[in-house]
């Protein structure tokens, strides 16, 4: 088994980059009218659009995005907007000053201690300060269940055995008594969406851009990775038929999570 950290490549990530972005964009639409920043952080920015946005929304902050990836940053400094882009890990991550706001976009699930880290990202806060938050409920879904059931019915079980990938999330209940601790407003729901994907292999391609990661990083290159890729496949297009028209239906759910701190 490779110790080598899971990659991310922004090409195959962006694939499905509107379907990716409905999510965010929902989540900054809950957004308190009121706030008017002038430190935000945006924790595992990615590719930078959503950091670029609110700084564009708040021409006044200073915006930094953090991200663990080195590719995912080449992108966002690409993008060319005033913001202070930063390598790193959420898991060691303090801010120099007190944050108006706090955004973290699909990147918190990958993280253990939810409970510990949501007291820490709310104690990073300033008086009235917001954390937003979503996360994908993936853990439960049918395309995840089988891409665990293949990774252990296999000539691969050996290279993925003890290998980590998205855990199960809280309840939502858990994450509102958490939050609760230091905010006055706390708002927690869950949506599902349902991606229409397009093209070839469509679950098993939009999975190689988030999830598969760990397993393809620990699997290396070869006939291995092929073969379990293939079997993965299978049972992704099994159990998610391709439609007459060309589309595939993926059904995704999401838990959003925004609270202002006292």
């Amino acid at each position: 088994m490779s110790d080598a950290p899971a990659t991310w490549d922004p090409l195959r990530y962006l694939r499905f980059e509107a379907e990716r972005d409905r999510a965010a964009l929902d989540l900054l639409l809950r957004l308190p009218g009121d706030l008017k920043p002038r430190e935000i952080w945006d924790l595992g920015c990615g590719a930078g659009q959503h950091a670029a946005l609110l700084k564009r929304r708040h021409p006044l902050a200073r915006v930094h995005g953090l991200d663990s990836s080195s590719a995912m940053l080449d992108q966002a400094r690409a993008l060319d907007v005033e913001v202070d882009w930063r390598h790193g890990d959420i898991a060691g991550w303090a801010p120099d000053d007190p944050v108006d706001l706090i955004l973290a976009n699909a990147s918190l699930h990958w993280l253990p201690d939810h409970a510990g880290l949501l007291r820490r990202l709310v104690g990073a806060l300033t008086p009235s300060g917001v954390l937003a938050v979503q996360m994908p409920m993936a853990h439960e879904t049918r395309h995840h269940g089988l891409m665990r059931e293949t990774a252990l019915d296999g000539p691969w079980v050996g290279r993925l055995a003890g290998v980590e990938t998205i855990a199960a999330l809280l309840e939502p209940e858990a994450y509102y008594a958490v939050l609760a601790e230091g905010c006055g407003e706390v708002d927690v729901w869950a949506t599902t969406y349902l991606h229409a994907l397009t093209g070839p292999e469509a679950v098993l391609e939009w999975m190689k851009g988030t999830a598969l990661r760990p397993y393809l990083t620990a699997l290396g290159e070869g006939v291995m990775r092929e073969a379990f890729l293939s079997e993965l496949g299978g049972r992704l297009d099994e159990a998610f038929p391709r439609r007459p028209d060309g589309v595939t239906l993926l059904p995704f759910p999401r838990l959003f999570l925004v609270a202002r701190r006292r």
